[in-house]
């Protein structure tokens, strides 16, 4: 007959390590909806008042609005003004995260140049 001593504390160990990288994967992933919705909300913002012309209103409100060290991109592409913002999560660094959102250009607006932060 085969000696099992320490059988069950490996078996308690694995388990131990998969119960916690899954609750460190579903932190990451509860972070990165999060992280992603701020970066629609900063989009959005910065689509809107670009817009209607005012640009420096513009990467201000998306500032506030985005994750801290979030990239700001506002650009001119015919009549309509895409904004995006991106930015990385500290738990799942190799995962970029970004958003885009567009809005028609108003017409008394005038906004020419591609603006990042």
């Amino acid at each position: 007959m085969r000696d099992d001593r320490g059988a069950v504390t490996v078996e308690a160990a694995i388990a131990l390590a998969s119960i916690v990288t899954v609750v460190v994967l579903c932190i990451g992933a509860i972070v990165a909806v999060t992280l992603y919705i701020r970066c629609v909300d900063g989009a959005r913002e910065a689509a809107r008042l670009a817009a209607r012309g005012d640009d420096a209103s513009a990467i201000s409100a998306a500032e506030k609005v985005a994750p801290d060290d979030a990239r700001i991109t506002i650009r001119v592409d015919g009549d309509l003004v895409v904004a995006t913002v991106s930015t990385r999560s500290a738990l799942l660094p190799l995962v970029d995260i970004s958003a885009d959102a567009v809005a028609v250009m108003e017409p008394a607006a005038q906004y020419e140049a591609t603006v990042t932060r």
